[in-house]
């Protein structure tokens, strides 16, 4: 979760609010245990200083926290658990080693091997901070206890990570499936790399991102899951307290830090930090109701949004009305595409439902983060569901999804969208006007102009369960723009 008000309890005082400071136990040679509690109004992360002595050749560390009543309405005790080495807490993380959310109750490090969510790597001598966050703190306060004990032996050896390659047998240029935002036991979910990996292939998946919650521990995982027509990318779900983003595709060991709050300014820089490690920037599930899902950094320095998450919800029937107001019917040159994924965490979440359909050159990294940026894809619910859309002027002009048609401002356009895989659906064509047109028939043709319409857009949509509300998504489009003269 998210805000770098940090604060070494031994202060103690957070803000307005008063945090006791840490008890800690008549200490062992091998066992320290620490003690206190965290009062409503905490900061977001807490900093417990861990002084780790010479000759440690694995550290354990296990918490538990109260749990008390609470009124109906009223949130309880939530914790989150992480840990920062001897190089310090400082933004940008060069001392991460690891975090588990509220995922597991404990967490071990080695030299040669760590608990998923925590990278290996020596044990060095030093103030070590074990980092909680206090999610949600119950009226009573949330008293905790964190137990670390410590094996003495050699430094041991770190092996140099491997990570999957950039490239997989693909078809040329063609379009590839691919799902973007799931989760493995590195963070909150259930299956291992390997596992998603399987379940991507046979959701016909040509590519997937490894994005756990504030963590980058699986990109190394991820080449124990090798297919040579499956192209796992690396990334994080950077889960900050006003709002979630994917990091999508960035370089591999790349960690990206998750400790500001929009308030604070801050997004630009850990924006910049993902781009200039290869990858996008894609704000995750914007309309969410969980505590701190909503998307409160603006969309200014991002490369494309997640308006379908997982099955359809209306919330992702607000985020993708929210993202066509943002279509606001310029010339195409600057636009925020819109993708799809499934947020996997474990069943009954679906691998690849809903999943991104994106025009590239091959199946490599670059190939695919192209495509995703220039918006040259649609969302559809799964691999049986196929999308064709054009729009093709007066003289065999033509533009697809993401593309730009420039004929002259009253030059008939023909717009032409065809669906499969997608029986008993209705097509709609939308425009900067809002719906032009629907169907029943599973191909449709329509005539505009660019006078008429700045862009035209597609949705394939399931039969609406209420009769004065649209009905579920099968598939949408980016866009083909129509700009005037």
């Amino acid at each position: 979760m998210a805000l770098t008000r940090r604060e070494v309890l031994a202060t103690g005082v957070s803000g307005a609010a008063a945090v006791t400071a840490p008890h800690l136990s008549a200490p062992s040679a091998d066992t320290r245990i620490l003690t206190g509690t965290l009062p409503p109004g905490a900061p977001d992360f807490v900093e417990i200083p861990l002084d780790v002595p010479r000759g440690v050749s694995e550290l354990r560390v296990a918490y538990t926290y109260g749990k008390p009543p609470v009124p109906p309405g009223t949130p309880g005790n939530a914790l989150d658990i992480g840990i920062f080495d001897e190089r310090g807490t400082a933004l940008g993380g060069r001392g991460f080693r690891g975090w588990s959310g509220g995922a597991r109750s404990e967490f071990f490090l080695r030299a040669d091997d760590a608990t998923p969510g925590y990278l290996p790597g020596p044990i060095g001598a030093g103030r070590w901070h074990v980092l909680l966050g206090p999610y949600t703190v119950a009226p009573q306060g949330l008293p905790y206890e964190i137990t670390a004990r410590f094996t003495f032996g050699g430094p041991g050896r770190t092996p140099r990570p491997v990570y999957p390659p950039g490239r997989a047998r693909g078809r040329g240029r063609a379009w590839y499936r691919g799902d973007c935002h799931v989760h493995s036991v590195h963070s909150d979910g259930r299956r291992t790399p390997a596992e998603i990996a399987a379940l991507a292939r046979a959701a016909g998946l040509d590519f997937i991102n490894s994005s756990d919650h504030n963590t980058h521990s699986a990109h190394a995982a991820w080449a124990d899951a090798p297919s040579p027509d499956l192209l796992i990318m690396t990334g994080e779900e950077v889960t900050t307290r006003t709002g979630h983003v994917l990091a999508v595709g960035t370089d591999p060991g790349t960690f990206v830090d998750w400790r500001h709050r929009a308030r604070e300014n801050r997004f630009g820089r850990f924006a910049r930090a993902i781009r200039g490690a290869g990858g996008l920037v894609v704000p995750a599930h914007p309309h969410a109701t969980c505590i701190g899902c909503a998307w409160k950094f603006g969309f200014a320095d991002a490369d494309a949004v997640e308006v379908w998450n997982g099955p359809w919800t209306p919330d992702d029937e607000i985020s993708l009305a929210s993202w066509d107001a943002t279509l606001r019917g310029a010339d195409g040159e600057r636009w925020l595409p819109a993708v799809a994924n499934s947020d996997h965490h474990r069943d009954p979440d679906r691998v690849g439902g809903p999943q991104t359909v994106v025009l590239a050159e091959d199946l490599t990294r670059e190939a695919i983060l192209a495509g995703m940026r220039a918006g040259r894809s649609y969302g559809a619910e799964s691999a049986r569901v196929s999308v064709a859309f054009e729009a093709v002027g007066p003289r065999g002009e033509h533009a697809g999804i993401g593309e730009r048609l420039r004929v002259a401002p009253d030059a008939d356009v023909t717009v032409r969208l065809t669906a499969t895989g997608a029986p008993g659906c209705e097509l709609r064509l939308v425009t900067d006007q809002g719906l032009a047109l629907t169907s029943s028939d599973a191909a449709l043709e329509w005539h505009t102009s660019p006078a008429r319409s700045a862009y035209v857009r597609a949705e394939v949509r399931h039969p609406a369960a209420l009769p004065t509300l649209p009905g579920a998504l099968a598939a949408f489009t980016n866009p083909v723009w129509l700009p005037a003269g």
